[in-house]
């Protein structure tokens, strides 16, 4: 077999000038090295760092400095963990972290139990379960501050509906302000939390029902398990990776927003709303200081690790 004289001295020819400094040759010799995918991932990695890493970090370098922008008297320097001290003797605070805490457990119980009878009931594919899919969905396609003002004027103690509904079916004796008694508007503002939220429950464990195998039910039949002991013993433990994932989500959206109790309560009356992502809020856009709402926001961060952390280590979710 003989070679073709022509390919030969082609292939013996010298590289020209283009050829050697040609991207695509480059790029072509790059993509066959292991360094190609790390260069692949380097715009999400530069973006990650822009609007992920970059805040938290200034946010936390932020609670160690002096930041009040109504007293520029003061300056910006460092003053270390002067701020976390503040907080040990801020009654405010601890007000805040007990309120975080009822306002957290009260709206994801509520918003788990609902949401789990919600997605048990449209799972079982009966006439007008797809009607029955938009108005549950309907609350969480609602925006918080329009949530938050309808609900207010329901609960208006002069014009609304709710308030003369209870009043006609003889469970009230008269209107009530609901969200100006410290002894009913935290209970009031969870219920409006729990009801605009609870479709995301909904939505994810829904999800989680369909991927579990109907065999596991018909072998339950027949073994003479009923309706209770197919939900404690097959459908609660199949959804326990989307439960845990679905409670540390909403866990992280209830602490860090605070829009809801901003329009219902703004905190008050008398701090019985108010929150630690509120009290954050208003220390940064009405106080000014952003240095002591920096360490609270760090504060928060903190709690919401070490929550996700233990939930996960009790929930055993990494061990399946």
């Amino acid at each position: 077999m003989t070679s073709n004289p022509q390919s030969i001295m082609a292939s013996s020819r010298p590289l020209s000038t283009w050829d050697r400094i040609n991207p695509a040759r480059y790029i072509g010799e790059l993509s066959e090295t292991r360094f190609w995918m790390y260069l692949l991932l380097l715009p999400s990695a530069l973006l990650i760092m822009g609007v992920v890493i970059y805040p938290t970090l200034y946010g936390f370098q932020l609670s160690f400095r002096e930041m009040r922008l109504n007293r520029p008297d003061l300056g910006t320097d460092w003053v270390l963990l002067k701020h976390y001290q503040r907080m040990l003797s801020d009654q405010i605070f601890w007000i805040s972290l007990r309120n975080t805490a009822v306002w957290v457990t009260a709206a994801v119980t509520i918003e788990f139990s609902v949401g789990l009878i919600a997605a048990l009931a449209l799972n079982r594919n009966l006439p007008g379960t797809k009607v029955l899919a938009v108005f549950i969905l309907l609350p969480f396609f609602l925006p918080n501050v329009v949530a938050g003002h309808m609900w207010a004027l329901m609960l208006d103690p002069r014009l609304g509906v709710i308030n003369d509904l209870l009043v006609k079916v003889g469970l009230l004796g008269g209107y009530k302000a609901w969200f100006a008694d410290p002894s009913t508007a935290m209970a009031a503002a969870i219920i409006v939390e729990a009801w605009h939220s609870f479709p995301f429950f909904t939505l994810l464990l829904l999800a989680g029902l369909k991927g579990i195998p109907t065999d596991l039910y018909k072998a339950a039949d027949i073994d003479g398990a009923g309706s209770i002991s197919q939900l404690r013993l097959i459908t609660l433990p199949m959804l326990k990776t989307v439960i845990a994932a679905a409670v540390i989500l909403r866990v992280i959206g209830l602490v860090n927003s605070p829009d809801l109790l901003l329009i219902l309560t703004s905190g008050g009356p008398g701090r019985s709303t108010q929150v630690l992502s509120l009290y954050a809020f208003q220390t940064a856009y009405k106080d000014f200081n952003f240095g002591y709402a920096g360490a609270l926001s760090v504060i928060m961060f903190i709690l919401l690790m070490m929550f996700a952390w233990v939930y996960v280590r009790l929930s055993k979710v990494n061990q399946d």
